[in-house]
């Protein structure tokens, strides 16, 4: 079978199709800038050359009539005909209390997504627009969605719950969800293979760290915590996202700068975390150079965010009661030598120790802790579109 990955964003959309019989990547590429004046479709075929096109993308559905039209193209498509497409899994960021894992999508799903609009604003919307243009693009091949929240459905009722009026919760659904599934999902099952160990004797921190950052308490399998809550703003403070803060702040700010109720979603969302810090940027490689020339405040913004982890990394031992793998994943933990380093550092009271020179590795697969260490320490390039097509399998 082959399955189509899609990843809508408010203004892109990811895509990768594979062929499950040997899980191979046959093409993947990017549509950006939807609703620009000009957008772009990169196009990469498995063992062709790279292709870009340039032209107006007004919408989603343009965005994924150009993606099939790059599949199918004589010269670098790598099907024949859309039939050819056995099924199509949609990444969806919140599923609520709905979905404990991932499910066909139905009328009635399409339903349940739209409600949770509200408690996901800047994320259901684009999913939902992208499932919408592959069902009218594709309507007799069949869709899965596959929930960021779902793995984390396993939180035990007294880590979900915030200090707030019982009735909110039962009203609104106001609550601790955690975000990353897909990710946290995939690298516990892989972490369990590469240490050979069953998953269901495993107590593991996995830090997913990038932009977005989250951290994950794996107990047996199950996540029982993650730094992220109601909406992907709350944990560790992250590229552009404030992370955790007195929310008695949130007011003060919005008097102080006259931020009204509307815009200050997007300001602690899109203005803070070590972009705001440092001055510098939110990417991690601009702030790193920045720290290696002597500016004190991106040093600031790295030192945060490694003493932020550690932070709720001991707090998730506790709550586990052990440790016996760290793993590290995502654009940051993958390939920062130097943020692996200033995380695990002081903290061999937990085990955690890494040899300098195996954790001198970007991008792949490795055991960076010492032979004789306690805890292990992995790191493992994630693969959410892998996950996600493995579910999309089993469930058409």
């Amino acid at each position: 079978m082959k399955v189509l990955v899609i990843n809508c964003g408010s203004s892109s959309l990811k895509y990768q199709l594979f062929n499950m019989k040997n899980k191979s990547v046959m093409a993947k590429g990017l549509v950006e800038r939807i609703g620009l004046e000009v957008g772009m479709l990169k196009h990469q075929p498995a063992d062709k050359d790279k292709v870009e096109i340039s032209e107006n993308i007004p919408n989603h559905r343009v965005a994924v009539k150009m993606m099939l039209d790059a599949l199918l193209d004589k010269d670098h498509g790598v099907i024949k005909d859309v039939s050819e497409i056995g099924a199509v899994g949609h990444r969806v960021v919140h599923g609520a209390e709905k979905f404990s894992g991932s499910v066909k999508i139905t009328d009635e799903v399409m339903d349940v997504l739209k409600e949770c609009v509200e408690i996901a604003p800047l994320h259901n919307p684009p999913n939902i627009i992208g499932i919408e243009a592959a069902k009218e693009l594709m309507p007799d091949v069949p869709m899965v969605g596959v929930f960021d929240t779902a793995f984390h459905q396993t939180m035990p009722e007294y880590a979900y719950m915030y200090g707030l009026p019982y009735e909110l919760y039962e009203k609104y659904s106001i609550r601790r969800y955690g975000f990353h599934g897909t990710s946290h999902r995939f690298v516990s099952i892989e972490a369990a293979k590469f240490v050979n160990k069953p998953i269901e004797q495993l107590n593991m921190l996995t830090l997913h760290l990038g932009n977005g950052s989250s951290i994950s308490a794996v107990k047996n399998g199950k996540s029982i915590e993650n730094s992220m809550g109601f909406t992907p703003l709350e944990g560790i403070v992250m590229g552009t996202r404030c992370g955790n803060i007195d929310p008695t702040i949130v007011a003060y700010i919005m008097q102080k700068e006259n931020i009204p109720v509307d815009k200050i979603n997007d300001y602690l969302n899109k203005k803070c975390g070590v972009l705001g810090i440092s001055g510098v940027s939110s990417d991690f490689r601009d702030i790193e150079e920045a720290a290696n020339k002597g500016n004190k405040r991106a040093k600031l913004a790295l030192d945060v965010f490694a003493y932020q982890a550690k932070k709720i990394m001991g707090s998730y031992v506790a709550a586990m009661n052990g440790l016996d793998v760290v793993v590290f994943t995502g654009g940051i933990g993958e390939n920062s030598i130097t943020m692996r380093q200033s995380i695990c550092g002081n903290m061999d009271y937990f085990g955690i120790e890494i040899d300098d020179e195996k954790n001198n590795v970007r991008g792949k697969q490795a055991e960076i802790s010492p032979d004789n260490a306690k805890t292990k320490v992995l790191v493992i390039p994630t693969n959410e579109e892998l996950m996600i097509a493995l579910d999309t399998v089993s469930l058409v």
